[in-house]
């Protein structure tokens, strides 16, 4: 097994090579002055089981591009099977076509993947499960809810209520609720797809005098997260805290969440959270071990079903 890594996110590509106790595979990455982007793999892959790391982290397009060109050099070089690991899947809220004359673009990822040559795909939480059926490749998509259940388990969840964002996150949020042993409350969600701006007009559950946890796939503007906070305030909610997968955190998305009604953030790093994003209220928690281990059932043909029930 030889596990290498793009650019996107080298921490966590540390973390989980440490857990699986090998070296990162050398390899140059190189972007020359026209833009173009270089990769030569620097050891034999021939005949091996390869994981190539790469999440779908700003700047999206030159990370995806990178690891299209990473897979395309390992089968190249006779790799026996290259997974694409994909913490966070890029496009993934292109996933239907709601607009005329627009791109599927996530399905678009999916075929480009193929094309390169990939030979299965690991990935986490995607924005819609039907994202798993773009493609004829195996498609393993791990959850974070152990994590991040686990996290507010230990920090104790008395006189909460977890809260869906918007109808379409109710299923999700569910989960969450029946892995912590909460009520749900679900927020009636308008969200205009060209500026990206969101408004809330009704609560469905009652959150009066109650500490809200409200759980979503990914904060991006984190406009949709403030406006969920500013309306379980208006209707008596005591504490508010989030929880969620991929913090994308454009713009002044962490200015914005810093200065909101949350007492916390919590997020996991796959995408990583440094510098200017790593407020004093987000909490990160790490994935590392899960696709760790993840990746060695892979290679070793076992299941990863069971992973799913398990705090790691």
């Amino acid at each position: 097994m030889k596990v290498f890594c793009g650019r996107s996110n080298p921490e966590l590509s540390r973390e989980i090579c440490g857990y699986l106790g090998i070296e990162t595979g050398r390899c140059i990455i190189h972007k020359f002055k026209n833009d173009n982007t270089f990769v030569r793999i620097e050891e034999n892959v021939r005949g091996k089981d390869v994981f190539v790391i790469q999440t779908g982290a700003p700047p999206v397009n030159d990370y995806f591009m990178e690891l299209l060109i990473m897979i395309d050099a390992l089968k190249h070089a006779s790799a026996s099977r290259v997974t694409a690991v994909l913490p966070y899947y890029p496009y993934a809220r292109s996933d239907k076509k709601d607009q005329p004359r627009i791109c599927i673009t996530a399905r678009l990822v999916a075929d480009l993947l193929e094309s390169a040559g990939a030979d299965r795909v690991l990935t986490m939480n995607l924005h819609a499960e039907q994202i798993q059926g773009f493609f004829s490749i195996p498609v393993d998509q791990l959850l974070a809810s152990p994590i991040l259940c686990g996290y507010f388990s230990r920090n104790g969840v008395k006189d909460c209520i977890v809260v869906a964002p918007d109808a379409g996150s109710a299923k999700r949020a569910e989960k969450y609720a029946r892995e912590l042993g909460l009520p749900l409350a679900i927020l009636d969600k308008r969200r205009d797809p060209l500026n990206d701006t969101v408004e809330i007009s009704h609560i469905i559950g009652d959150v009066r005098g109650k500490n809200a946890i409200v759980f979503d796939d990914e904060i991006a503007t984190g406009g949709s997260m403030i406006e969920t906070a500013n309306a379980l305030i208006e209707h008596g909610a005591k504490d508010i805290h989030a929880g969620a997968v991929h913090a994308v955190l454009c713009g002044d998305a962490p200015r914005k969440l810093q200065a909101s009604a949350y007492k916390q953030v919590v997020v996991t790093n796959t995408i990583q959270v440094a510098g200017e994003k790593l407020i004093p209220k987000i909490k990160v928690l790490s994935v590392a071990k899960l696709f760790g281990e993840a990746i060695r059932r892979i290679h070793e043909g076992k299941s990863l079903s069971e992973l799913f029930g398990k705090h790691l």
